[in-house]
């Protein structure tokens, strides 16, 4: 009896990778997702990113086992024709099966109630030597306690985008929007909408949106041309601006980090303000209004303008050690252009990731994301869980002959700026030469 199926090949799927008409294969069935889009809960940006692909790693790295039940409404009739497994691929979902037999994915561990008690208590101590006392240096300190503070809720905030710290969703969405925009000013909206994408495109430089930072870093010559940015849908110009900035960045890179907090409120103020679909928009414009009221009020309480300047500064600064570790797991890994590709999910991973090396008494510090591969190759893993497989990562890495890169705090931060030095360098060359030939 010949086999029933209908069958398309890759090509004829490529097709089908527009909004209007949009296709997905997922262990080889093909699905039209056109309207899901619309409704679906991680956004339009990572299945728009994966259009016309086959596209099982990425589903299974971010949908727990009960996301399969609802693929069948969107099947199409078709199967892949060449639908092909490597051995890299077969190895990972065979982790991720092992994984969800052990019940990881479920054992979040007690961390969340510590990381509450914790920034409970950097909190307090913020408001108390605000508010309590008149010593100057003590104003400080409850600066770089907020700093900190704000750290922490965005490690928090994070784990609740990416799995359920608390029992339902409506109370993982009110940590969210809680931790997220009432205490740190930034949209949780705004966070999903940039790190989904991130996760799926992790450091094409024209996808991902943790690598566009012109006109004032740039980790890759290869920006020098003036990417078009799938992601914000303009182009990333690097103009005489853009040259002058870059051509020095090794330099600015940690002054710029201390106060790049004021871009993260600016852009959450574009998003929700913007024409653009934000899932509970009320809420997220709530939540701001909040962290915009109690926060210049905590600071207008202080004696004088040099030390609100002073006290906002140093919070900003503190809090900018964790934006520099985000640089870190990324800037000096490989970078590439064009669209993420389905079925090289664990190779671009490993490739474009930076994990940081730290003893077990600083992960608290990190907040988990040291473990920065193992965190990309399975994002719905508690952080409590990810130094327990990092070395069934290793082990896998090693198999398939892929990077592993795991470095101490201290040498990604060399590779880091070495990566900008590289870069800048070559911006200089540019510069140098634009002005030679234009006086």
């Amino acid at each position: 009896m010949g086999d029933s199926k209908k069958y398309i090949t890759a090509e004829e799927l490529k097709k089908h990778n527009k909004r209007e008409d949009l296709w997905i294969s997922v262990q080889g069935k093909v699905y039209n997702v056109t309207d899901w889009i619309k409704k679906h809960p991680g956004g339009d940006i990572p299945i728009l990113n994966l259009a016309g692909q086959e596209a099982t790693d990425a589903f299974i790295a971010f949908h727990p086992g009960t996301a399969w039940k609802h693929l069948d409404q969107f099947f199409t009739g078709y199967y892949l024709e060449d639908y092909e497994v490597s051995e890299v691929s077969r190895d990972y979902r065979k982790l991720c099966v092992e994984f969800a037999k052990a019940g990881l994915f479920e054992k979040k561990g007690h961390g969340v109630i510590y990381s509450f008690c914790f920034i409970a208590f950097l909190l307090f101590l913020t408001f108390y030597g605000v508010l309590f006392s008149d010593s100057f240096l003590i104003h400080m300190l409850s600066g770089a306690f907020l700093g900190l503070s704000w750290m922490q809720i965005s490690y928090l905030g994070h784990d609740s985008g990416h799995y359920l710290i608390m029992t339902t969703r409506g109370f993982n969405k009110m940590v969210q929007i809680m931790s997220g925009n009432c205490l740190t000013g930034i949209s949780i909206a705004w966070w999903k909408w940039t790190h989904n994408a991130h996760h799926v495109a992790c450091n094409s430089l024209d996808y991902d949106p943790d690598l566009q930072h012109l006109p004032v870093f740039a980790v890759s010559s290869s920006l020098f041309k003036s990417l078009q940015s799938t992601f914000y849908g303009r182009e990333l110009t690097f103009d005489s601006l853009a040259k002058f900035f870059v051509s020095y960045q090794h330099f600015t890179f940690y002054p710029i980090v201390c106060v790049s907090r004021v871009n993260l409120f600016v852009q959450t103020l574009l998003l929700l303000f913007s024409k653009r679909k934000v899932p509970d928009r009320f809420l997220n414009i709530l939540g701001i209004f909040v962290f915009w009221t109690w926060f210049p009020l905590l600071v207008s309480t202080l004696p004088n303008w040099t030390e609100r300047v002073l006290f906002v500064l140093t919070a900003f600064a503190v809090t900018g050690i964790q934006h520099v570790q985000f640089c870190l797991n990324h800037f000096a890994a490989d970078v590439y252009v064009g669209q993420p590709k389905g079925n090289d999910w664990f190779e671009k991973q490993t490739a474009g990731t930076i994990d940081i090396d730290c003893s077990p008494q600083m992960d608290w510090f990190f907040g988990g994301l040291q473990f920065q591969l193992e965190h990309h190759l399975f994002p719905r893993l508690p952080r409590s869980q990810l130094r327990n497989i990092s070395p069934i990562v290793q082990e896998l890495c090693k198999k398939h002959n892929l990077p592993y890169k795991s470095l101490s705090f201290f040498e990604a931060n060399r590779w880091t700026i070495r990566t900008l030095r590289t870069a800048a360098m070559q911006a200089r060359g540019l510069l140098w030469e634009a002005v030679n030939t234009h006086g």
